[in-house]
């Protein structure tokens, strides 16, 4: 049977789709994984979710012969944000199709192949945007000569991102950047032209500037508004921060006593840096004979701590580690994946004035925090 587009497109609709969507839910980050999804509480383009606050009145203790206590609603916030508009475009040329149009195997083997950078490269943005904020920044720049860029950290780029440049006042001033390749160990960005007069510039995915995730870097910010929220006159809006020198036991027992304590949720997820995964396993092998470990949902290997999985991750922040109750967290979402249609319905479509056809994945959603004051965050730890 000879392949077509109607073919093709059949195939991403009703095949690709559903596997697709799974990989990038359960198999983008350990963390992303635990993190329920959910369409409720989801109106148009905004999200918005009652947070109870406190308990109700109305419980008390008193005489046999004495009034009843006074009946009190519970106090109520409302956390609002907007639903972010996530892509992931792949295109194939009509050369490559037109090539396997006669071979089965050979069409599935294209196919499999744009999925799976498709999903390589929307997994390396996802992972990166739930440590971010919804600012989107990257990183920013030292200086250059000719197409050679020094930043300051190269933890967030990587070979094949297109990316916008701003100025410190954030005026764009190079757009669509092709990074050819990344130089972690000089810290430096090849890029596809000349740029110049960099230093203090900021560097987003094009397009993407202040349309992010709202991920862990706006929840521990501290101060500002959060949800909507002013943190200054809702203290229970702000998570439990402590700046530690040397990695202890007692350090990351007393984050957890204390989140308990105040919040009245359990700490059941830790994610740290490299350097701090392993300054935490010299000190629990120094204890113990052995350091335990876990397999979590969708394949991923942790190290314990008391019974809870400590996982690293390539985004969080050096020095820091981050201790969650995943429960306290959704991703709020009109939809699942999807692939974005046409009035006729189609999802592979020629791109205007090229022999290339593309199809694009969306998904409107934002990450929340239900309880800001059930998490943790250890920074400034010294790594090993």
């Amino acid at each position: 049977m000879a392949i077509t587009t109607s073919t093709a497109d059949s195939a991403l609709k009703n095949y690709y789709l559903s596997a697709v969507a799974d990989q990038l839910n359960l198999n983008t980050n350990p963390f992303l994984a635990r993190v329920r999804q959910s369409s409720n509480n989801v109106y148009g383009r905004d999200i918005r979710k009652l947070v109870r606050i406190g308990v109700s009145g109305g419980v008390a203790a008193g005489g046999e012969t004495d009034p009843l206590p006074p009946g009190n609603g519970s106090n109520y916030k409302v956390f609002a944000l907007t639903l972010k508009n996530l892509y992931g475009t792949f295109e194939i040329s009509d050369k490559a199709l037109r090539t396997s149009s006669n071979a089965e195997g050979a069409f599935v083997n294209l196919l499999d192949e744009e999925m799976n950078n498709l999903v390589r490269s929307a997994s390396f943005n996802l992972s990166r945007m739930l440590f971010g904020t919804a600012s989107g920044l990257l990183g920013k720049a030292v200086s250059s000569s000719g197409k050679v860029v020094t930043v300051e950290d190269t933890k967030n780029f990587t070979d094949g991102m297109i990316v916008d440049l701003y100025t410190s006042m954030s005026v764009k001033q190079e757009t669509a950047l092709v990074i050819k390749s990344v130089d972690r160990a000089k810290k430096t960005l090849t890029l596809d032209r000349t740029v110049s007069s960099v230093s203090g510039c900021e560097f987003y995915v094009t397009g993407s500037k202040g349309c992010e995730l709202t991920g862990l870097g706006n929840l521990f910010s501290g101060g500002g508004v959060i949800y909507g929220n002013s943190r200054t006159e809702n203290a229970w809006l702000n998570p439990y921060i402590k700046t530690v020198e040397t990695l202890t036991e007692n350090e990351i027992q007393l984050a957890i006593d204390n989140v308990e304590e105040n919040s009245g949720g359990k700490i059941n997820f830790i994610i740290c840096s490299w350097g701090v995964r392993r300054a935490l396993i010299n000190l629990l092998s120094k204890k113990y004979t052995t350091v335990n470990t876990m397999e979590l949902e969708g394949g991923y290997k942790a190290i314990s701590f008391n019974g809870i999985p400590v996982v690293v991750d390539r985004f969080c922040p050096k020095g820091t580690m981050y201790l969650l109750n995943t429960d306290d967290f959704v991703l709020y979402q009109l939809c699942d994946w999807q692939w974005l249609e046409d009035e006729d319905g189609k999802v592979l479509r020629q791109v205007p004035g090229k022999a290339v056809y593309s199809a694009t994945l969306v998904k409107y959603a934002d990450l929340m925090c239900e309880r800001p004051c059930g998490q943790a965050m250890l920074s400034g730890i010294t790594e090993e």
